[in-house]
């Protein structure tokens, strides 16, 4: 087996990065990352270097703390849309690391796109 899963995640990685370089017109990057617990996303401004808005499980308002499932995705993803809508950023690259778009990845793009965020 010459390619391990952790390799093959961070060339999935490299790859959507360095596409969203290459794409990138002073749009924001809604960066989003799964753990087996908890599922987070930034909306992220890579000229300045700085996170505009944030959203996580890990936050106890959203009342999804340790879970890490569709249902929470959701309420992240509409939760990163209000927050992205209070910077005043209306549209941002997705950007999926090496995660695969199905399943809570993909629940929680959906969300930000019905919040008002245009991906």
């Amino acid at each position: 087996m010459a390619n391990s899963k952790r390799k093959l995640f961070l060339k999935r990685r490299l790859r959507v990065r360095n596409k969203l370089r290459q794409v990138n017109a002073g749009r924001m990057r809604l960066s989003v990352h799964r753990s087996n617990k908890n599922i987070s996303a930034q909306l992220i401004d890579d000229a300045n270097g700085v996170t505009l808005a944030s959203a996580s499980t890990l936050e106890k308002d959203l009342g999804m703390v340790g879970k890490c499932n569709v249902e929470a995705a959701i309420k992240v993803g509409t939760a990163i849309a209000e927050r992205a809508k209070k910077a005043g950023v209306s549209e941002a690259y997705f950007d999926r690391g090496g995660f695969l778009f199905h399943g809570k990845v993909k629940a929680l793009a959906d969300a930000a796109r019905e919040g008002g965020l245009k991906i």
